[in-house]
């Protein structure tokens, strides 16, 4: 077999002719050159190919440990936030009990009558003390700063409530003070006839007077002493036009000789209340009012009621 190679009009034309040894073993060395040089840039690529395989699985690989990482960074963010604002929370409600227990503080100073300056709820109490030197064996963690917060609610409420029955009492002793007989019946005025035995102004004889008499003009106010219920208003033979007031506890207290009377039987009257008006009417010689105190059925001497200062 031969192999004709032309060329130009100038070169001519060659032939090779197969069956020489020379040229065959030439052209199976070409030959086997391109199949090495065909294999070589095959395994090249391959490798190559392998390689960008591998470096894609390991950036995959990279991304998904970021994103776990990132979904743990948001968990942990989220549930510190809930933290705080379940601190924030318990913060509130302690500083609105705080606020309760201080005006608390402030109504018992006023109904206890303690002096200005003794109670300052509005401020801090003063404390001290030398810092403490134990070893310390970890820092206040947030369970802890919770328990303790816990702790110091379940403080206040028992304080709140202590503070509420103290009230109570105080409250309880204002409303039995204010139910007990103290202060004159007019706005201004004298004792003109005490309590005891005196010669009668009428009869001029020895008798028995189981009140105090208080001059005053015709019209002027008669008050009541002391909170309570009138049990009587209305005409007596010898008082005139009269009121008894029922305070409680056994108390009750009288005015007599009434110009009028400005309440009726089954009235809550309060302490200083007007209830009729100062006349001479009944068994009198003149303009005022006649008043008595009575304790469980008996008159007695008003004296310490008149002189007390509600």
């Amino acid at each position: 077999m031969n192999i004709i190679l032309t060329g130009g009009t100038r070169v001519g034309s060659k032939v090779i002719s197969l069956t020489c040894p020379r040229i065959r073993v030439a052209i199976g060395a070409i030959g086997v050159s391109m199949l090495a040089v065909l294999v070589g840039c095959g395994f090249w690529a391959g490798r190559a190919l392998q390689g960008d395989m591998a470096s894609s699985s390991d950036v995959t690989q990279m991304r998904d440990k970021l994103l776990a990482q990132q979904a743990q960074l948001d968990e942990t963010e989220a549930k510190a936030k809930r933290d705080l604002d379940a601190l924030a929370m318990q913060l509130g409600e302690l500083q609105a009990q705080a606020a309760r227990l201080n005006a608390l503080g402030l109504r018992l100073t006023r109904m206890g009558k303690l002096d200005d300056g003794e109670f300052n709820f509005g401020e801090l109490p003063d404390v001290g003390g030398p810092e403490n030197q134990l070893p310390v064996e970890q820092d206040f963690l947030a369970p802890e700063f919770s328990d303790t917060l816990d702790k110091l609610r379940q403080q206040f409420n028992a304080q709140a409530e202590q503070l509420g029955v103290l009230e109570t009492l105080l409250v309880d002793r204002d409303l039995e003070a204010e139910f007990m007989p103290a202060g004159m019946p007019v706005r201004s005025g004298f004792i003109s006839s005490s309590f005891g035995y005196r010669v009668d102004p009428i009869s001029g004889r020895r008798a028995f007077h189981a009140g105090v008499d208080f001059d005053g003009v015709k019209g002027a106010d008669v008050l009541s002493v002391a909170t309570g219920v009138v049990a009587f208003a209305g005409r007596h033979p010898a008082y005139g036009n009269m009121i008894d007031i029922d305070h409680g506890n056994g108390y009750v207290t009288r005015y007599a000789h009434n110009d009028k009377n400005v309440v009726k039987v089954g009235d809550v009257v309060q302490a200083g209340q007007l209830i009729g008006k100062l006349g001479a009417t009944g068994r009198a010689t003149g303009s005022h009012v006649h008043f008595e105190v009575w304790f469980e059925g008996k008159p007695i001497n008003p004296k310490k009621f008149v002189t007390a200062i509600r």
